[in-house]
């Protein structure tokens, strides 16, 4: 108040009683402490009075610690762990009573808390403690260093994906007291695998076993894997189960509550919500609860005494984290469960090139159902293929052969029926019109595209056009490429069946589970609801436009949402069927026909690893603008038996999972990357490195990332423009 209207006076009376009652209040306090956020002039923690933070730049020319000073206000919350705010960013000129002040405010977490520091400046304080709650802890901390270090990223941007936003309000409930162990438990289904009691067993007396499981078709999986985690915790120690999406989730969660009872198990999925999610995941850092079932950002859990690390159908692109450093699930697992020593289990209804190199180094063992269980529990599998198409006279008029419409009329007597259709946008890769063999180039193996222009073909990784192309299986010198409408299959299908309902699930609505009753069910691939009782028949539609992706994993993919697709149809012995509408004598179908993805996947990784294609090799892709690609790679220090494949022009949408024209990659996370302008023209290489030189290819990449963005080159975010951004290990090459 200034002193002009010291004694004013209202009506003639006197000072008005409540500014009274201010300036008493002034009077008594006390004498005031030095500014938060500034700390101008405040004592120091008289022990260890400088804390290393970890600031979220999450840039990698910053991927380091920093010093700050702990005013002694702070001393008792600055603990390892707790999220800070410090002030970054202020130059060295600005220093006032020997402490550095100015920048802007960020957050970032303690690491540790130092007698003295190894910067010889001044030291700027920590701002403000956001919460005493320690959140990072050191092995979570070490976890996320070697995720970064592994897909050439930084710890920041790991952090953010392992750390849940905080919501106070969470944070002020009370821990719970741990619930006992629970018994361990009967074998169960398991039995129907060769070794699965004593994998349990295993689990219960406190070992790590390590399995690659091929799980039998049926709704069983579920219950499998809460038998798993309760034999875990039945060993006094954790788990942690990851899940590609929530409909999978809550049916391990359903699996667990029926096993345990609730409050053994924590959910943590994005459809909880920041509050719900924040709560859970406090819960397991506690040590309330030991098992945790969750999506993608599941895999940091910090589970207290990890014993177990479960991931469902790790082939689904959903476990592969859409921002940078783009980690991928099963990695972060192998990890986990290599620095833990945990046990491992990696579970699906199909088998992954990954799964079966697991097996094939003997870093895992195979957990399989001997071939009697496999025919008992998967139904009958049929096909059509191109010769029925030509002699089907009803494929001809209405697209859809007569084993189709004959296997849903009988199907629809029984029960409801599957119609897996693919999405729409598949591009399809060119192959053999006789043998219907990929189109691939004869220098890297890469796949072949149709120009434009309609002359020769393309390498889509290392741009080498080739004018004489003929097939080296069967000599041809035809290619084709055939994709099939599927909305307008699925609408004659309602036609041909207008009193039975027609029910859709894809991306717009997704049902979880529909009735027994007799209705089409018409899903795109990975959608597919559970049917009460199971389909009584499953037709998979338009195989090659599935099959014809430009993509190495096209086959791998294919089988694995067919068997997942035919997983949910009823056993054979109660007449169930599947269709699938592709070439009969084409490896994938063929794997399907004798359900038998193992054998597809060992024999995919051998001619991988013939052509040095990942995951035997490891690889990396690197886009941006011609120039600014050129300098990057120019200034990359690469392994001296790195290959690089391209440059070669980048499709919309960055095609290969590279972070192209609206993707992201290293240096261009979350926090700025945007898509270049339409016009502009981008890039794209990959390097390939053979087995052992994957840590050494990402060391450089990120060196010379850090470098380009330290300098401030043209076309970095720092400058105003777009990074050159880089994603190893992508799900999708080409």
């Amino acid at each position: 108040m200034s002193r002009e209207n010291e004694g004013f006076e209202v009506g003639g009376a006197e000072e008005p009683e409540q500014l009274a009652l201010i300036r008493e209040s002034v009077r008594k306090a006390k004498v005031p402490r030095a500014k938060p956020r500034t700390w101008r002039g405040a004592a120091l923690a008289k022990e260890l009075p400088v804390a290393r933070v970890l600031v979220d730049k999450g840039v990698l020319h910053l991927d380091r610690y920093f010093d700050y000073a702990v005013p002694e206000e702070l001393d008792a919350e600055a603990q390892p762990g707790v999220r800070v705010r410090v002030r970054f960013g202020a130059g060295s000129r600005n220093v006032r009573e020997g402490r550095r002040e100015g920048g802007g405010l960020i957050d970032g977490f303690i690491v540790e808390r130092c007698a003295e520091s190894d910067y010889t400046g001044p030291l700027a304080a920590l701002a403000q403690v956001v919460s005493p709650e320690p959140v990072l802890d050191s092995g979570l901390l070490e976890l996320a260093r070697a995720v970064a270090d592994r897909y050439a990223g930084s710890l920041a941007d790991v952090l953010q994906l392992a750390v849940p936003p905080r919501h106070a309000r969470a944070e002020s409930k009370a821990a719970a007291e741990p619930p006992a162990p629970p018994a361990a438990p009967a074998p169960g289904s398991w039995g129907r695998y060769g070794h699965g009691p004593e994998f349990l067993r295993a689990l219960a007396s406190g070992g790590a076993p390590r399995a690659v499981w091929t799980a039998l078709p049926g709704p069983q999986w579920a219950e499998e894997i809460a038998r798993a985690v309760q034999a875990t915790l039945a060993s006094g120690r954790g788990a942690l189960v990851v899940v590609p999406t929530g409909r999978p989730a809550a049916r391990v969660d359903a699996a667990l509550t029926e096993l345990l009872g609730p409050g053994q198990h924590a959910l943590l999925t994005a459809d909880a919500g920041q509050e719900r999610r924040y709560q859970e995941w406090l819960s397991v850092r506690r040590g309330t609860v030991r098992a945790v079932v969750g999506t993608r950002a599941a895999m940091f859990a910090p589970v207290r005494d990890l014993g177990l690390v479960v991931i469902w159908e790790d082939g689904d692109s959903n476990h592969s984290d859409d921002r940078a450093p783009f980690p991928h699930v099963r990695e972060v697992l192998e990890l986990r469960a290599t620095r833990d020593k945990c046990g491992f289990l990696l579970g699906s209804w199909s088998c992954t090139v990954e799964a079966a190199q697991l097996v094939e180094s003997g870093w895992a063992a195979p957990l399989v159902a001997d071939r009697e269980q496999v025919r008992g529990a998967a139904p009958l599998v049929r096909t059509v293929g191109d010769l029925d198409l030509a002699r089907d006279e009803a494929a001809r008029a209405a697209r859809l052969p007569t084993l189709v419409w004959q296997v849903a009329r009988e199907g629809l007597k029984h029960g409801p029926v599957l119609v897996q259709v693919p999405r729409r946008g598949y591009v399809p890769r060119l192959a053999c019109e006789r043998c219907r063999e990929p189109a691939r180039c004869r220098r890297c193996a890469g796949p072949l595209e149709a120009q434009e222009s309609g002359a020769a073909l393309r390498c889509g990784w290392c741009g080498v056009e080739e004018a004489a192309w003929h097939c080296e299986s069967c000599g041809g010198f035809r290619l084709r490429a055939q994709v099939v409408g599927a909305r307008r299959t699925a609408e004659e299908l309602g036609r041909a069946f207008p009193a039975v309902p027609v029910r859709t699930s894809g991306r717009e609505q997704v049902l979880d589970t529909v009735p027994g009753a007799p209705a089409l069910v018409v899903s795109t691939p990975g959608a597919e609801p559970v049917a009460e009782g199971g389909y009584a028949a499953a037709l998979l539609l338009d195989g090659w436009a599935m099959l014809g992706r430009p993509d190495l994993r096209a086959g791998e993919d294919a089988l694995r949402r067919w068997v997942g697709a035919a997983s949910l149809v009823r056993p054979q012995g109660a007449g169930g069927t599947v269709v699938v509408v592709a070439e009969p004598t084409l490896r994938p179908v063929q794997a399907l026909v004798r359900w038998d993805p193992v054998g597809h996947a060992v024999r995919e990784l051998a001619e991988r690893a013939e052509l040095g294609f990942p995951p035997v090799s490891r690889m990396a892709a690197v886009s941006g603008a011609p120039e600014a690609l050129a300098e990057f790679l120019a200034g990359a220090e690469l392994p001296r038996d790195a290959v690089v494949l391209g440059p070669v022009p980048l499709r919309d949408g960055g095609a290969g999972g590279s972070g192209g024209p609206g993707g992201a990659g290293s240096g261009a996370s979350r926090r700025g990357g945007g898509a270049p302008p339409g016009a502009e023209l981008w890039e794209r290489v990959l390097i390939r490195v053979p087995p052992g030189s994957g840590a050494a290819l990402a060391a450089a990449l990120k060196a010379a990332q850090a470098a380009r963005m330290a300098r401030g080159a043209k076309g970095t975010r720092e400058a105003g423009g777009e990074p050159v951004r880089v994603r190893v290990d992508p799900l999708d090459i080409g």
